[in-house]
């Protein structure tokens, strides 16, 4: 076999499995957290221009905290998910990024929605990676992501990362939580922002959805053990199924 049609070579599985506990922390080790929150995330942009969840993966741009990239990570290793749906594409950072963890762990696809074309001529290919034009809640898109999760297996991991206004979040979160089996995550991104504990003047968002969604539907649980780093763009927003 040449150099040219060898195989990659994928990196070991290791057995171990990282420890997940609720932070606990005390009310001033908390406001710590929070002020260093407000302080990454305002350094964004707002006239300093630090960029500081301007993020490359091999290239490719995307809007995300370092952390909970790794997280992800962590999560397709232990999980090994058939199919993550992904809704916000952007330039399709995240979703290479996530393709490219399942390639590291042999299995799995990502497919990804996003309403906006704009960036369709820089978005990455992956053979693991699918893209879907169209607003993630009109019936006939999400017809089309509930067939390939139908389709790809039974486990499915969700993440919500795209219009963030609270009534658009909770219409997704009404209509993707019916495809994450029981035991599994959907994630909902952004519920930082509104206050919580930065970008206070965005108005109801991602974490006022989580509010509405948990109210309704008792199947869903926030597990903030995954919030173990501390710093993340998505505080509450790991919502595990319970039943």
């Amino acid at each position: 076999m040449t150099a040219s049609t060898s195989p990659p070579v994928r990196p070991p599985i290791g057995a171990f499995k990282p420890y997940y506990r609720d932070a606990d922390l005390t009310a001033e080790e908390q406001q710590i957290v929070d002020r260093f929150h407000d302080l990454y995330y305002s350094k964004l942009d707002g006239g300093v221009g630090l960029h500081t969840i301007v993020l490359a993966w091999m290239g490719h741009e995307m809007f995300k905290c370092p952390m909970d990239l790794w997280l992800y990570q962590e999560l397709i290793v232990l999980r090994r998910p058939n199919l993550i749906i992904e809704t916000g594409t952007y330039k399709g950072g995240s979703a290479l990024y996530l393709a490219c963890i399942c390639d590291m762990v042999g299995e799995g696809s990502v497919v990804t929605v996003d309403i906006d074309d704009t960036h369709r001529a820089i978005q990455p290919q992956h053979p693991r990676l699918r893209y879907v034009s169209g607003s993630s809640t009109a019936p006939e898109i999400f017809a089309q992501v509930a067939a390939q999760a139908a389709a790809a297996g039974p486990e499915v991991m969700v993440i919500l990362d795209s219009d963030h206004r609270r009534d658009h979040v909770l219409d997704e979160l009404r209509l993707y939580s019916e495809l994450v089996p029981v035991g599994g995550l959907l994630v909902v991104e952004d519920t930082n922002v509104n206050g919580h504990p930065t970008y206070p003047e965005f108005g109801p968002g991602p974490w006022e959805a989580v509010d509405a969604f948990l109210a309704e539907n008792p199947r869903f649980v926030a597990d903030r053990s995954f919030e173990r780093f501390l710093l993340t763009m998505n505080p509450r927003g790991v919502l595990r199924r319970v039943e």
